[in-house]
């Protein structure tokens, strides 16, 4: 039996201590990439996300005359029937938590144990933004690791109202609907800061799974859910 050489066991040795060295770096050189751009956000807006690019992709291939939706509008211009119909509905604590909710995050690591895959990520409004500026809808744990980083630099570097005013400019609300002021303009045909209790909490519930919603605009759920959302919409702590 031919043994291998001890120079043979060195190379390899050598290469993956190199694989390992790009890929740390790589790692390296992304998180400051990530820490860059949240730090411009400081003083300039998201101009896109990773969701609406992928989007546009998408929307270019199987829908060529439908494009992308988006009017940023400052925080002040936006309802805040709708600030408060969000927080009620996507994170009631967003203005005292510091981007996670261990009790969220427990309870949906029992339940995709449960089912034996991810189902349920048990996210804040900041690690719903952190996904939506950089990451994707694939639901794996190395993705989910990633948005925890992403969500603590969003934390660390922009206060809560901040936070809130990119979410509110960058959330998706349909096929090819980003925003509040387009998704007011798309459902309404009202700007940002005219939406009514009743449609802030309409759109407020779609936020999960907007395209379906898009499509199914008399769902009887939405129309039971969005009844809960307006009624703890008063109770709802916003960001000043």
């Amino acid at each position: 039996m031919k043994r291998a050489s001890p120079a043979s066991g060195v190379g390899l040795t050598r290469w993956v201590a190199y694989a390992l060295s790009v890929a740390a770096l790589a790692w390296f050189a992304t998180q400051a990439y990530y820490f860059a751009q949240i730090a411009m956000w400081t003083v300039v807006n998201p101009r896109s996300t990773a969701f609406m690019r992928a989007d546009a992709w998408r929307l270019a291939q199987d829908r060529p005359g439908l494009s992308i939706q988006r009017e940023w509008v400052p925080y002040d211009r936006i309802s805040r029937n709708l600030k408060r119909a969000i927080i009620a509905s996507e994170d009631a604590n967003f203005v005292n938590n510091s981007g996670y909710e261990t009790d969220a995050i427990l309870q949906a690591w029992e339940k995709n144990k449960a089912r034996g895959k991810i189902v349920s990520g048990g996210s804040t409004i900041t690690q719903q933004l952190a996904r939506n500026l950089f990451l994707s809808s694939e639901k794996n744990y190395l993705r989910k690791a990633q948005e925890f980083i992403v969500t603590w630099m969003l934390e660390a570097l922009l206060d809560k109202q901040r936070i809130f005013e990119i979410y509110l400019n960058s959330v998706e609300w349909g096929k090819g609907v980003y925003g509040a002021e387009a998704a007011a303009r798309y459902y309404f045909h009202v700007p940002a800061n005219q939406l009514s209790a009743w449609q802030a909490a309409r759109l407020a519930v779609m936020l999960p799974r907007p395209k379906y919603f898009d499509e199914h605009r008399s769902s009887p759920y939405l129309v039971q859910r969005a009844a809960v959302i307006a009624r703890r919409m008063g109770a709802a702590e916003v960001p000043r």
